[in-house]
């Protein structure tokens, strides 16, 4: 397949240089080694070209498209991806200015520099000595990430998807660095979450005022005794917990109404009883006569 149908099928023809530049990478590919041999086939191989050089054009890529058209898996194209960089000697920057114009957050700028380097110390610090040679930060998921936990921490609205396709990632990859740079430099790119008392909000004022036990609690609150403390105990129980207790005092005073009731009406053991008398002597012809008798 041409590259120049490749390059429209992905919403590319209008990128001339890109198209350019996925052509020159093609044959650079067939001059350096077989693709054949890595498992990419010709047009996978066309469409990470062109993913490639739109990375470094930073012109927005269909990575969902892309992996539709390749025929393979999402974890297949980016291994085929990897390998293909990596043996093209190709690196895909992602600058943290570029980001900031582009997103118009430029007063992120230095707060991703630093936390950049933050995470670097302390997850060099974190492996063994062995590993630390061959660890590369410079990735261009590490800067996406870092960018979008600063914007999400000073509460300014970042389009991650289109973060994900400039670093030409995986969303699974991109949440994995983000996880880790927030466990790693909380300081940094972690979101406190504090919980607010329910009166200082305004929305829930209106919800505690029904409550007649609070209102009741709010009124005598000046009162001391055993009664105020009762009253908060009860207060602080949760919902649920309050409610299975009003359950069970009114299952206890039914069982005691119950068991007064049963009280009051049971016989008196010292009176003697009298049991009815059975005749059995009684002929049929006897009982019809009785039953007419009581009919008439």
């Amino acid at each position: 397949m041409d590259m120049s149908s490749i390059a429209s099928r992905l919403g590319l023809s209008g990128s001339r240089p890109v198209v350019r530049k996925a052509a020159e990478l093609r044959r650079l590919c067939d001059v350096t080694f077989d693709s054949s041999v890595l498992g990419i086939g010709e047009v996978c191989k066309a469409i990470i070209c062109l993913e490639i050089a739109a990375s470094k054009f930073q012109v927005i890529f269909d990575r969902a498209e892309a992996v539709r058209m390749s025929g393979m898996s999402e974890k297949a194209y980016i291994r085929s991806f990897n390998a293909l960089q990596n043996g093209l000697g190709v690196k895909t920057t992602l600058d943290v200015r570029e980001l900031g114009i582009q997103f118009g957050c430029i007063r992120l700028i230095p707060f991703v520099q630093k936390g950049l380097s933050l995470y670097k110390e302390r997850f060099l610090a974190a492996l063994p000595p062995s590993r630390r040679a061959s660890t590369d930060f410079g990735r261009p998921v590490f800067t996406a990430a870092a960018f979008y936990l600063c914007a999400k921490r000073h509460k300014l609205k970042v389009d991650k998807l289109k973060l994900i396709d400039l670093c030409g990632t995986s969303s699974s990859e991109f949440t994995t660095v983000s996880t880790s740079m927030a466990d790693l430099c909380f300081d940094v790119f972690g979101i406190a979450k504090e919980k607010k008392d329910a009166k200082s909000v305004k929305g829930n004022r209106e919800l505690l005022d029904v409550l007649p036990s609070k209102r009741k609690h709010d009124e005598d609150s000046d009162s001391s005794g055993e009664s105020s403390g009762a009253d908060q105990d009860e207060l602080d129980l949760p919902t649920y917990k309050r409610h299975k207790k009003m359950e069970k005092e009114a299952y206890n005073e039914w069982k005691s109404s119950v068991i007064s009731s049963n009280k009051q009406t049971k016989p008196d053991p010292a009176k003697p009883r009298k049991q009815a008398q059975l005749n059995f002597k009684k002929k049929p012809s006897d009982i019809a006569l009785e039953v007419s008798s009581a009919t008439n």
